[in-house]
């Protein structure tokens, strides 16, 4: 599946950036989504579209361990984070809440790129340039989980949720 890629290439994006700390005391993902990454770009969660990509520096997501930034990006539509690097707890609360994150040490995405990520393989093809980029590939039993739609959803699945 090819999506359109929204590029913001500056390092340490924290948390607070993602979704503004005043955003976190609701269980509303529509207002979630309508204000993710607004300190960023006030006009991002109106340009995006459900299965986009977003794609970023080193460091994603660093700042506090709240949840509330993946499931943010997740209910605006994004279909997978594509990164250089991502902070360890923002990596692990993606992959809990069943939000895909891959990181690519180097590729020439810009924004509006069509692109599509393969997971299993570690590839990210940026179809506007016809380039393919490799990224760090993810353990088998991310993907699993993953594919389960997150943590939760994996351990019942496996009989392993008490």
């Amino acid at each position: 599946m090819k999506t359109i890629a929204h590029v913001y290439s500056i390092d340490n994006i924290d948390t607070d950036r993602i979704i503004p700390g005043k955003y976190t005391k609701t269980l509303d993902m529509s207002l979630l989504a309508s204000h993710v990454l607004e300190d960023l770009d006030p006009e991002f969660s109106k340009k995006v579209k459900s299965g986009d990509i977003l794609v970023a520096g080193n460091n994603f997501g660093c700042g506090s361990s709240r949840e509330q930034a993946p499931i943010a990006i997740k209910a605006a539509g994004i279909s997978v984070v594509v990164a250089k690097t991502f902070a360890r707890i923002f990596y692990r609360n993606a992959i809990n809440i069943g939000l895909p994150v891959i990181e690519v040490e180097s590729h020439n995405i810009q924004s509006g790129d069509s692109i599509s990520v393969d997971l299993e393989n570690g590839i990210v093809s940026n179809h506007t340039k016809n380039e393919t980029y490799q990224a760090t590939k993810m353990p088998q039993q991310m993907i699993d989980i993953l594919n389960a739609g997150g943590l939760v959803n994996y351990l019942i699945k496996h009989g392993d949720y008490v």
